[in-house]
């Protein structure tokens, strides 16, 4: 009210102005009023709408085909905890793991004394780190809330999260080509995916420009994994918990196939230059190769079982294989020649000099 009376004191005192020049004056924007008026209003709420939009532009920056980088983060570390909680049951209840690749291999890395962290079992840890992301990204997407923690300072756990597992991921790969050379492991790839995913999901997410700010944090969450890895397994040998309690006794497979007049000539004749056979009693090839001279004629050949006792936990190769240095099965040794592997019986007849009437091995 009191600047509607300054605005009639002026007025009056200046009764020269003429209404154009009165109109000039207010069209200058100077306005008092008790409350706002519809156009404030106006301009307030299309303020609020273009703050709304920045906002949810801010938001989905980084998001996949409008999807969320936190819907599907949160997707792929809940897939993750289903993993290692699967794991982690088999691996308090001492059950055997389904391996759906590698004919079993994957157990002898997760029965390993690689499969613990400062002695509890890596899946356990796994599982919680899984379950951190996913909890933290439902908070991003507000569908969930852990109190005493803000969305600032869960971004920032995520970050640190996903570094320290995709840092973890890539010591563990590098330890499954090196100490478990030959072995597949389709849960751990599965894992290291995840990891690897959810780290630079989140990374885009975050924007690089920020990301140069915490460079230190990561380098150093990093540095503390594989400082805290190293010490944990500086001490172990590469060999497996289930290779060290396995044991398997001798059985016999018999021979069913009739042998050819071929086979028991070169049988004779092998025995006769002093050739040898090693082989070992689980070695499939080895049985096929005794199938190929047929029953009669391998009871001919000089042939050397490398493991008489059995194999596994206290049983050694036999002194006559490891003193000729035998790395497969089997292996034929043939006037000073090593033959490597399963051979069909023409090779084994020309390497020995044999010659037959009929060199027909059929």
């Amino acid at each position: 009210m009191a600047g509607f009376s300054a605005v009639l004191s002026i007025s009056r005192l200046s009764p020269l102005i003429t209404p154009l020049r009165f109109k000039r004056y207010t069209g200058l924007g100077f306005k008092c009023q008790a409350g706002s008026s519809p156009q404030m209003d106006s301009d307030s709420t299309q303020k609020g709408s273009l703050s709304q939009v920045d906002s949810d532009s801010t938001q989905k920056k980084g998001s996949l085909s409008g999807i969320s980088s936190y819907t599907i983060s949160a997707a792929l570390a809940g897939l993750g905890s289903l993993e290692t909680g699967y794991l982690s049951y088999l691996k308090l209840t001492n059950s055997n793991v389904f391996c759906p690749i590698g004919s079993g291999t994957c157990g002898d890395v997760l029965d390993s004394d690689y499969s613990f962290v400062f002695g509890i079992p890596l899946p356990l840890v796994g599982l919680v780190a899984y379950s951190a992301v996913t909890l933290l990204s439902l908070q991003q997407l507000g569908i969930f809330s852990i109190p005493g923690v803000n969305k600032t300072d869960s971004r920032l756990l995520l970050i640190g999260t996903t570094t320290s597992m995709a840092t973890a991921s890539a010591y563990f790969l590098y330890l499954l080509s090196t100490k478990f050379e030959g072995t597949s492991c389709s849960y751990c790839l599965i894992s290291a995916f995840i990891s690897f995913t959810l780290f630079f999901l989140l990374l885009k997410d975050y924007g690089l420009e920020k990301i140069g700010k915490l460079l230190g944090l990561q380098l150093a969450v990093a540095g503390m994994v594989i400082a805290a890895l190293t010490n944990t397994y500086s001490s172990i040998t590469p060999q497996s918990r289930s290779a060290e309690e396995f044991t398997l006794e001798r059985y016999e497979t018999e021979i069913t196939k009739e042998s050819t007049p071929f086979a028991i000539a070169l049988a004779k004749h092998l025995h006769s230059i002093g050739a040898k056979m090693y082989g070992a009693f689980w070695c499939s090839h080895c049985n096929e190769q005794k199938e190929m001279f047929g029953k009669e004629a391998v009871k001919i050949l000089n042939y050397v079982e490398c493991f008489p006792d059995g194999a596994g936990k206290g049983r050694t190769m036999a002194v006559d294989c490891a003193v000729v240095g035998i790395e497969g099965f089997p292996t034929w040794i043939i006037k000073d020649q090593v033959l490597s592997g399963e051979q069909d019986l023409n090779t084994l007849a020309n390497a020995s000099g044999f010659v037959y009437q009929d060199n027909n091995p059929s």
